[in-house]
């Protein structure tokens, strides 16, 4: 195997979580002497030798203002852009079920050529955003929707248990492989210097976009309720339609919120100063950036929400608070406030359960799960020429 087809609408925006998890996975492939294509329909120039196939974009004539709210975009659909992206391709990896995952499915399939896809995109991500996320019969016609382009292909890639299980829960028959996204070696614990405003603080992060599903305002009101909220300050790092919302809720808190968008070394330093980590998500696919933080040796306080995988990286109950509640979260802020030598005693263990999750493992296990797509479309390819 030496060349790989990533095919990813928003390739190269790193606006998003799958975005940066297909740019650091397409790294990787090229350190370790792959080719790799990009099918996007973004102005990506392949900063790190990517060969990269541009398509239009593909706009929706009423919902587009929502979708670019999120800071969504979506390809139109070439097949002579494809068919140049694909054709010679060892494998080919679709990350998203949309117009562009389903052509390229498609062709894959008449020309014979492997292919794999990922489950990256939850259904509460797009209902949360129409203010839906609580209907299930909404998640379920999306699962539905879902169902018909992942139930073609052979092998489906789950960043998480949790949405393995809602996968099955919801007839999924495709053979799933659970194997996380994974974090980059940059991430762990170091000595870096508080902004002199927050030098005095307790400080809590939340890394996440800014959209109903992330829960950001259950932190806010959380900090509310500590009995610690003169002394804490919040930094929430992101972007997306909710900022101005929470910006106006935040004005309950005693000391000004930072809202800011970090890029990797940025993020680096601001969750080595947190004194606390809380990841407040109903829905999430797996939590990298909750990963991040606990690699750096933050202690979490995570949602137990039953559609988040994010609790999965609690070591015990001290890190879980009840989904949706604030009064739970204030609760678990305070107890670690109050046991400063148990958060001191868990940073450690923390950041060696971070090092389960480095990135370069992860793409080993990937590499492996496509070499097996591999053989099973070369057995379809020998039933069809016999």
């Amino acid at each position: 195997m030496k060349t790989i087809t990533l095919v990813m609408d928003q390739y190269g925006n790193l606006n998003n979580g799958t975005t940066a998890t297909a740019i650091r996975f397409a790294k990787i492939l090229m350190e370790k002497g792959y080719e790799v294509r990009v099918l996007t329909c973004e102005d990506y120039k392949g900063d790190f030798g990517e060969k990269v196939y541009k398509l239009n974009q593909w706009k929706f004539p009423i919902f587009n203002p929502i979708v670019e709210s999120q800071g969504m975009r979506f390809a139109q659909p070439d097949d002579d852009i494809i068919l140049q992206a694909i054709t010679g391709a060892d494998v080919v990896h679709i990350f998203l079920p949309f117009r562009l995952g389903c052509r390229t499915r498609q062709l894959c399939e008449e020309k014979g050529i492997p292919h794999t896809a990922a489950f990256h995109c939850q259904p509460e991500n797009i209902t949360y955003t129409c203010h839906v996320g609580k209907l299930t019969f909404i998640n379920n016609i999306i699962y539905h929707f879902f169902r018909k382009f992942y139930n073609k292909i052979d092998l489906v890639h789950c960043p998480s248990q949790m949405i393995a299980n809602q996968l099955k829960a919801h007839k999924y028959t495709s053979e799933t492989k659970v194997i996380s996204n994974g974090v980059v070696e940059n991430f762990h614990p170091m000595p870096v210097e508080r902004p002199k405003e927050l030098q005095d603080k307790i400080v809590i992060v939340s890394v996440g976009r800014y959209s109903g599903e992330k829960r950001q305002d259950v932190i806010i009101n959380g900090i509310c309720k500590s009995k610690y909220h003169k002394d804490i300050a919040l930094v929430l790092c992101g972007k997306g339609p909710k900022r101005r919302k929470l910006e106006r809720l935040s004005n309950r808190l005693d000391n000004k919120v930072i809202f800011k968008f970090c890029n990797q070394e940025e993020l680096l330093k601001v969750l080595n100063y947190a004194d606390l980590y809380v990841h407040a998500s109903d829905a999430e696919i797996e939590g990298i950036s909750c990963i991040e933080a606990v690699a750096c040796g933050r202690v979490p306080i995570i949602s137990d929400s039953k559609l988040s995988a994010a609790s999965q990286f609690a070591l015990d109950n001290r890190s879980i608070f009840k989904a949706g509640s604030s009064r739970s979260l204030a609760e678990k802020i305070d107890y670690f406030i109050e046991h400063p030598e148990e958060k001191f005693a868990l940073q450690k263990q923390y950041s060696e359960l971070g090092k389960q999750y480095e990135i370069h493992h992860c793409v080993e296990q990937m590499i492996g799960f496509y070499e097996k797509a591999i053989q099973l479309q070369n057995e379809k390819n020998q039933t069809v020429d016999k």
